[in-house]
């Protein structure tokens, strides 16, 4: 009788086994994030077959660029970029303007080393600085000012000359490629959770304090120009260039200040070493733009149905430095949004919530652009008080790390987002997309939204040449642009947009931060 039972009850613990399961797989089956297949094959063919994406860069990038915010070209890139969305059918275009400070751009750069020998140099000015007033010669000299100290040492020795203000850095020989894309091993450990510890070096108030001293001195001396190294990346042959001078018109004067190819720098360095006199020869034209103190965010907007009150919003920084012509920092990433909001207004797919695009200006110098948008429409980072606004969005895809393909996405440290992505990433894992990154990435405008409790995001791309050769350089141009990786990527981003649109919930959400006033 035992025996029948024990059975029995087996029997019964294995049916119930079986039920569960079957119940659990119904009910995972029923709680996987939707994904529309035919939204996908009607992306993909729009976005493959009548592809506009690269004859948006060349206007970007060779007709426009580069896009310094407050310069003439960011703004005629602008006027060329609404008539496109306008062209493309989007209802709702405009620009939204931000206080940024006074604009410049540079027209004419000519530095030529005149004796012992005659040669051409590459170099280009620092954003923000004066010109020379026209063509100077000058004699070159070095000093290394890292010190009150070494003020005294120099004061009454500089007047009239080319000052190299650096130590010549190494240039190492390139016995690794430049360009990569990222390996198996390389993901895997991106969507492993960081080690928290380690903070960043911040520059504090002594450290600004010395550099307006050194700064004054350089004037009081009346140096003709002050000259550094294209950086530590000379091993890549690129010139980094960044600002030297401020977009506020009340701040004080700084000298005039170029940024030599590393090569040509240290060629001078050396002979001036040997004791060799340098002549040099510099006609730097720079222009400042006071008129008007403001900037601009390009917004445009295709409208939901049902939902059209909520938002989803995709976006990239508009604007570049100025020695290429930002071709990956960040023509790629603007072209891309703009590619997908087109590529989602041609296929006419329904959209239940309104989907709007913003171009930041303003990013280089701080994510002015966005965290003034965000400001204005969502709620202020320092009190969190919060806008209305910020209930209907329901979330921010961006776009600023070059060229490379989209690999994945950084989560940002929300949880609650990876199963949603995790289904809208399988249709492209044959596109190489396979990783979510629960990790923060930073630098860029997803971090304005945020800040405050918005979920914002940033995709993992390839780094291809970005830290090697393009970020911020001379060498940040057309030619280093990927194609096929730039279409793929627009095709992604409009999925993503188009699923965060059409799904029954908002994205979720992590907790609020504490407001930070007074801290």
């Amino acid at each position: 009788m035992s025996n029948l039972r024990n059975h029995q009850i087996g029997r019964m613990r294995k049916i119930c086994a079986a039920v569960l399961v079957a119940a659990t797989a119904t009910l995972t089956a029923q709680s996987r994030e939707p994904v529309d297949l035919d939204a996908i094959y009607r992306i993909k063919a729009e976005g493959f077959q009548g592809s506009q994406i690269m004859e948006t860069l060349e206007y970007l990038t060779d007709v426009h660029g580069p896009r310094l915010t407050g310069s003439p070209n960011a703004r005629a890139a602008a006027d060329y970029t609404v008539e496109k969305l306008r062209e493309w059918g989007m209802e709702t275009v405009r620009l939204e303007e931000f206080p940024f400070g006074r604009g410049w751009a540079n027209a004419r750069t000519v530095a030529l080393a005149v004796s012992p020998q005659a040669f051409p140099i590459i170099a280009y000015a620092k954003a923000w600085t004066p010109g020379t007033s026209g063509p100077v010669r000058a004699e070159a000299v070095v000093a290394v000012i890292r010190n009150d100290a070494d003020i005294e040492q120099h004061r009454g020795t500089l007047g009239g000359k080319a000052v190299l203000t650096a130590p010549t850095p190494p240039v190492d020989a390139l016995f690794e490629p430049p360009g990569r894309r990222f390996t198996d091993d390389d993901l895997a450990s991106l969507a492993l959770q960081p080690d928290p510890s380690g903070q960043p070096r911040r520059f504090g108030r002594g450290d600004r304090e010395f550099a307006a001293r050194r700064m004054q001195f350089f004037l009081d001396e009346s140096v003709a120009a002050l000259i550094e190294p294209g950086s530590g990346r000379g091993d890549s042959g690129s010139v980094r260039v960044g600002s030297g001078g401020s977009r506020n018109p009340d701040d004080p004067p700084v000298a005039p200040q170029l940024v030599f190819a590393t090569e040509h720098y240290g060629r001078i360095a050396r002979m001036l070493e040997k004791e060799i006199p340098v002549t040099l020869e510099l006609d730097v034209q720079n222009q400042f733009y006071d008129d008007t103190l403001d900037s601009f965010n390009i917004v445009a907007e295709l409208p939901g149905t049902e939902r059209a009150d909520e938002v989803v919003m995709l976006g990239a920084h508009f604007d570049s430095w100025h020695a290429g012509t930002g071709a990956t920092d960040n023509a790629s990433g603007s072209a891309v949004m703009l590619e997908a909001i087109r590529i989602l207004a041609a296929t006419r797919l329904e959209l239940r919530r309104t989907v709007r695009l913003a171009l930041w200006t303003g990013e280089e110098q701080g994510l002015i652009g966005s965290r003034a948008y965000v400001r204005q429409h969502f709620g202020d980072r320092d009190t969190m008080v919060l806008e209305p606004e910020h209930a209907k969005l329901s979330g921010y895809f961006n776009l600023d790390n070059g060229t490379g393909a989209i690999r994945g996405v950084y989560l940002q440290g929300n949880e609650a987002i990876a199963p949603l992505f995790e289904a809208w990433m399988e249709p492209f894992a044959n596109l190489g997309m396979t990783t979510l990154a629960i990790r923060n990435t930073g630098g860029t405008d997803h971090l304005s939204f945020d800040a405050v409790g918005l979920p914002g995001f940033q995709f993992i791309q390839d780094p291809v040449e970005y830290g090697t050769r393009t970020h911020h350089t001379n060498l940040d141009l057309y030619e280093r642009i990927q194609p096929a990786d730039m279409m793929q990527n627009a095709v992604i981003v409009a999925s993503f947009v188009y699923h965060a649109a059409n799904r029954d919930a908002p994205l979720p959400r992590k907790p609020l931060p504490e407001a930070r006033a007074g801290q």
